[in-house]
């Protein structure tokens, strides 16, 4: 039987599906190809890896395109998502139909297949909504939390939820049937709330992949657009780092079923938007130019995850430091770049 992706034509969907591949397994992805980059993703995939890739052009919202991969699964990764807070809040009932109804589809489809494929579910950080509570404090690059446990931790899934925003509120509903569907009907389903991931195969833009797209528009020699004042900290996990996390649990889902983890580069691989200008200035021997807008809605001032759970259940850590992975990132956008430009001429 075949693994199966849904997204699996978009950033993590590719890295995951390249690793599964490279150690022999036979790989279905299931994409609509909404999102930019996908199909130069799954040209790349198949160009690598021939038959062993099936992809399925298809719709999360639409049943009848799911019955089939999902009854051929051994085990499933649900990363198919509409991504982005503005777009959310643009078009809310396209959000939610996505994002909550889709991921209801994908879980009535595995329970109705007669078995009980393993199932890993990639949420988010904003269920914890702006984390208007959490006192900081500024300094000169950054903000950070005026408590020492917080800094040196991070924020625990013990937090209360608190959904803000419409793609909180479809991606903090779908995070809940997946945790209950474990509880009620017995799928090993385990949830990832993960905060900013990046690596190679990433077309990041202004509303999702931030480091990629920082780092895209320095490459191209274009303005980055800072919404608020640049201090507000991330915790940032190379893609690398992100597929061994899946993969432990999907290994581990029957232990770990209706469990959900904070999975993030931790407290000590933070970087604010104005450090990852300083790092992207010192790679490209010159500052990137910058303007400036207002904060966005439900934007959080400081986040990092506390992994110390899901560490504690898999002995997984973060391998790969944040100047390390920016540094092998900007090498794949460059040689991406490179690539373009020779198919062109």
């Amino acid at each position: 039987m075949s693994t199966l992706i849904t997204g699996g034509g978009g950033f993590i969907g590719t890295n995951l599906a390249e690793r599964l591949l490279c150690e022999g397994e036979r790989v279905i992805v299931l994409d609509d190809l909404s999102r930019a980059g996908a199909e130069d993703n799954l040209r790349w995939l198949c160009e690598r890896h021939g038959s062993r890739v099936e992809v399925e052009i298809g719709d999360v919202r639409d049943r009848d395109a799911l019955r089939r991969p999902v009854a051929a699964a051994r085990r499933i990764f649900h990363f198919a998502a509409q991504v982005a807070v503005t777009t959310s809040l643009e078009e809310p009932l396209c959000d939610a139909t996505v994002n909550a109804l889709g991921t209801i589809n994908l879980l009535e489809e595995a329970r109705a297949a007669g078995r009980a494929p393993r199932l890993v579910f990639t949420s988010t950080n904003k269920v914890y909504g702006s984390l208007e509570d959490v006192r900081l404090r500024e300094g000169p690059t950054r903000y950070e939390p005026q408590d020492a446990t917080l800094r040196q931790r991070g924020i625990g899934e013990q937090r209360p939820l608190c959904f803000r925003t419409p793609y909180g509120c479809s991606k903090g509903a779908a995070d809940q049937y997946v945790l209950d569907y474990a509880k009620s009907f017995g799928l090993p389903s385990v949830v990832f709330r993960m905060s900013c991931i990046y690596g190679p195969h990433q077309h990041g833009n202004e509303d999702q992949g931030w480091v990629a797209h920082f780092m895209i528009r320095a490459l191209e020699d274009e303005s980055i657009t800072i919404f608020g004042d640049g201090k507000q900290v991330r915790d940032v996990l190379y893609v690398d780092d992100l597929v061994e996390a899946l993969l432990l649990a999907s290994r581990d889902a029957p232990r770990l079923a209706g469990t959900p983890f904070n999975i993030g580069g931790g407290a000590h691989n933070c970087l604010s938007l104005r450090e990852l200008l300083a790092l992207i200035g010192e790679l490209e021997g010159r500052e990137p130019a910058v303007a400036c807008e207002d904060w966005r809605a439900g934007d959080q001032r400081y986040y990092a995850s506390d992994t110390s759970a899901f560490a504690r259940a898999t002995g997984w850590s973060p391998q790969v430091a944040p100047r390390q992975g920016v540094r092998a990132l900007r090498r794949w956008l460059t040689a991406e770049r490179g690539r373009r430009t020779a198919a062109a001429a």
